[in-house]
């Protein structure tokens, strides 16, 4: 039973822990593609004044906000924000909350309009507790197999999308919950979340902390937890800020070549590298990077 609340197995996990062990690269790559991002003013203080979502601490949220998905605007404009919402099944992906995460990533694969996309947990104290059991046991086998292929195929859309993810873990993350941050680019964790994936025979990562897991390169970045409990979501949002300035266009096939590139041998990659790059050549992107470099201003980014 322990193995099917994973979602995904160890196939999965192995994946996604070769992407998280070059989370940091990603980070570091992202943001060096297209024009320089202006330094945060203040560092982790001015992360404070960023947005943060409201949270519900009703007894059981309302099926059509079990995810809750936020344009923002003004500053943020571009960065969108997925948040859990089931906080009476701590964040358990049941059937209607992955349909429910399915429509969202499919939209916004389309949306160019999105330039960053931060995952978060809207309930106080945990990120995602994996499969939902409960419904779970009240589905018949083939039901059960349906779910797992849809859970794990909305897991690895929201790897896929062409922008890059960010995940806040504010709270514990299990099996399928872990999953879900380690399909993000970037995982941001609070130094007193737990993170967890149990097989049947096996104890893969039994319970490791914020601290622990990035010692291990599970995760990106560490935060003290805030008296708010949003430590990680606000840090998430100022790296999100730093993506803003970039090259839309550029940025996308800087995470395409990472994504296929680490999956390959060396010259194999770098032939992917160079089959990325010759995208952006004609592009108005890149001719407008180019002019705002040399006329010293900020570039007016369309995403053509």
């Amino acid at each position: 039973m322990a193995a099917a609340a994973a979602l995904g197995g160890l196939g999965l996990l192995r994946a996604r822990l070769r992407l998280a062990a070059a989370a940091a690269a990603t980070s570091a790559a992202l943001g060096r593609t297209g024009h320089r991002a202006p330094p945060l003013r203040g560092g982790v203080a001015a992360a404070a004044a960023l947005p943060s979502a409201r949270r519900s601490y009703g007894s059981q949220a309302k099926e059509e906000e079990e995810l809750r998905v936020r344009y923002l605007d003004d500053e943020h404009k571009g960065i969108v924000v997925l948040g859990l919402n089931r906080s009476h099944a701590k964040n358990a992906l049941s059937k209607n909350l992955v349909k429910m995460m399915s429509k969202a990533v499919d939209a916004l694969k389309s949306d160019k309009k999105v330039r960053t996309v931060v995952f978060r947990s809207e309930v106080p104290g945990i990120f995602c507790a994996g499969a939902d059991l409960k419904e779970r046991a009240k589905m018949h086998s083939s039901e059960v197999s349906s779910f797992v292929s849809r859970a794990r195929a909305t897991i690895n859309e929201l790897a896929n999308l062409p922008v890059p993810t960010i995940a806040a873990i504010d709270g514990t993350a299990l099996g399928g919950g872990l999953e879900l941050a380690l399909a993000c680019d970037i995982r941001v964790a609070a130094s007193s979340a737990k993170m967890g994936l149990v097989e049947t025979k096996l104890a893969i990562i039994p319970g490791a902390d914020g601290e622990e897991a990035k010692s291990i390169g599970l995760i990106s970045h560490v935060v003290e937890q805030n008296e708010a409990g949003d430590a990680a979501y606000r840090r998430a949002l100022a790296l999100a800020r730093e993506f803003l300035p970039q090259g839309p266009v550029a940025m996308r096939v800087a995470k395409l070549a990472i994504n296929q590139g680490m999956e390959v041998d060396l010259v194999t990659g770098l032939a992917i590298e160079e089959a990325c790059y010759a995208q952006t050549i004609p592009t108005k992107d890149r001719i407008e990077g180019l002019l705002a470099f040399k006329e010293k201003r900020p570039p007016r980014y369309k995403g053509e």
